[in-house]
């Protein structure tokens, strides 16, 4: 990468940093504790709504009855709600245009999004369509393209990492073109959050610890970024903490509420720190990797993790030494600091059973990689505000590195 582009990147992300600070970032309302997903009937009745649109998984909604508990609760509150259940992993435009349908047939005035980043993503998708009814999905990929008042979004976390719940980024896959594109705008953010730990309990293992070093994914690339603020340095701090202390043990005990409600504060927090500080280049390859293989997120971004930031070499060494510091990770210097806290993360990946490369039914086909490494480079530059500045030649030493 040339000096030139180099600098007009750094440019853009100075600026995008700029602009930030007069952006209406909206804090949401919380309803928190044990079974406060109960509650939430009384609170929309409270909000005067009268008619939801749940969006849900078909998991959630039939095997776990989700969706029938709250129903009859909004029922006994005389709240009307149509269930959309048809979300697939990586929400599709196709799922978002099925939701606007339903939205409008029933005369719905909010959405409920239930589950973990698929159904908030694609709830989110479905309120900017209403927002801008004349504008395809595709229009509105990037930054800024939204900028229209979205109906009143809940938003009920299943899983702890996604941090969906409280960023401006919603996730969208147009598998025909093998495409995976975030849409970022602030009114993306939710207004009002259920986060209710008993939700989460008996989450599969698989699930656990894959969105777990998803949020920790969350937090290290927003904290060790250029675009911090003294906010989200704190709040990536404290994610990284508790990341590190409870995500093992909900691993180890699907019932341990403290863990999992500790996971649910630790992803809400490191969802506050990117959606101010970006992500960096583990995002750009997953999303890359959910647009050709379907893979899931947190596992993408699990197998990715250490391998950027062990390619970010000495840019990142002193924000990882800080971030071992806080977690008690010792070294005498900042390299070794460094690498200790990226040998720790390859430690949990491993007690978990997370794989070191993808492969499976996700194998890296060979035919796809030059036009992968151009999605990834696309998505990551110029936006990203990464420590270090990958071009395409280090992107395809990342995706060689994780095919199986």
């Amino acid at each position: 990468m040339n000096v030139l582009t180099k600098f007009g990147y750094r440019t853009y992300q100075k600026l995008y940093w700029v602009a930030e600070h007069f952006v209406n970032w909206y804090q949401a309302d919380i309803l928190r504790g044990e079974n406060s997903f109960d509650k939430l009937p009384e609170w929309l009745k409270e909000h005067k709504r009268t008619s939801a649109l749940l969006v849900t998984d078909s998991f959630l909604s039939q095997k776990m009855g989700l969706s029938s508990r709250l129903s009859d609760g909004l029922a006994k509150q005389g709240i009307k709600c149509t269930v959309y259940d048809g979300v697939v992993p990586n929400p599709t435009i196709d799922c978002i245009e099925e939701g606007v349908k339903l939205f409008n047939d029933n005369g719905c005035d909010c959405i409920i999004a239930l589950g973990g980043g698929s159904p908030m993503d694609c709830a989110k998708g479905i309120g900017a369509r209403i927002a801008r009814p004349k504008t395809p999905i595709a229009k509105m990929k990037g930054n800024l393209r939204v900028m229209a008042k979205l109906p009143p979004l809940y938003a009920i976390p299943t899983t702890a990492g996604t941090g969906s719940e409280v960023t401006l980024a919603a996730v969208i896959s147009n598998p025909a073109k093998q495409e995976k594109y975030p849409i970022n705008d602030p009114v993306l953010i939710p207004r009002y959050i259920v986060f209710d730990p008993m939700l989460t309990i008996g989450l599969p293992k698989p699930i656990t610890s894959t969105t777990g070093m998803d949020a920790l994914t969350h937090a290290i690339e927003a904290y060790i970024g250029k675009s911090n603020t003294r906010q989200t340095k704190k709040d990536a701090i404290e994610a990284t903490k508790l990341i590190f202390k409870y995500l093992k043990r909900a691993y180890d005990d699907g019932n341990d509420i403290e863990a999992r409600e500790q996971m649910q504060i630790a992803a809400y927090l490191a969802g506050k720190a990117f959606t101010r500080a970006f992500v960096g280049y583990v995002h750009a390859i997953a999303h890359t990797l959910g647009g050709f293989y379907g893979v899931p997120h947190g596992l993408a971004n699990s197998v990715i993790l250490p391998h950027v930031l062990k390619k970010y070499g000495k840019s990142a060494h002193k924000k990882l030494a800080e971030l071992a510091d806080c977690v008690g990770i010792a070294g005498n210097t900042d390299e070794e600091k460094a690498n200790n806290f990226i040998a720790a993360i390859e430690q949990m990946n491993a007690e978990m059973d997370i794989p070191t490369v993808i492969s499976g039914k996700w194998t890296i086909k060979d035919e796809d990689i030059d036009r992968m490494v151009d999605h990834a480079y696309s998505e990551g530059n110029p936006l990203y505000p990464v420590p270090k500045l990958f071009d395409k030649n280090d992107m395809k030493e990342i995706i060689l590195e994780i095919k199986g």
